[in-house]
């Protein structure tokens, strides 16, 4: 049985296909009747206010290090750690949280990244680069929200 929604791919390492089962039930166990959405336990856990997604991103967490301990590089690493960390930080805010959970397949996406690396040889080396650009982009954003938070208390004291 394959885990991977891609048939053609076999994990090479035969070490990690309980990461592959336990990201299919987590991602894609049960499909909507009459079409072709799945979804896994991971929205359902998320409907569970704080207990849910701590337990999806400590399961979450686990594979990763699985992972990196079975020789996935650095950079894919980064990438899959970036996965699980935007999986819990918008999967937490409540109602979008969860709609986003049903949609963004933090598992399934480190699945896939994992078999880009195996079978295509993609994301190899440092994860420095993606470091980098996650940390300017969080800037850029920490900025522009106290811009725009300085910009609304002018405003507010001004009406007064």
């Amino acid at each position: 049985m394959e885990y991977y929604s891609d048939k053609n791919y076999r994990n090479p390492n035969t070490k990690l296909r309980w990461v592959e089962k336990l990201s299919y039930l987590l991602d894609e166990q049960f499909k909507l009747p009459g079409t072709n959405f799945r979804f896994g336990l991971d929205p359902i856990l998320n409907l569970i206010p704080f207990a849910g997604d701590m337990s999806g991103l400590l399961i979450s967490a686990a594979l990763v290090l699985t992972m990196a301990k079975n020789g996935a590089s650095s950079k894919i690493v980064t990438l899959m750690v970036i996965n699980i960390v935007l999986d819990a930080t918008i999967g937490g805010i409540p109602v979008i949280g969860q709609i986003f959970d049903f949609f963004f397949k933090a598992n399934k996406r480190n699945i896939r990244l994992l078999h880009e690396h195996y079978q295509e040889g993609k994301h190899q080396g440092s994860g420095k680069g993606v470091l980098i650009a996650v940390g300017l982009v969080l800037l850029i954003l920490f900025a522009l929200i106290i811009y725009l938070m300085w910009k609304l208390t002018a405003w507010v004291f001004s009406q007064f």
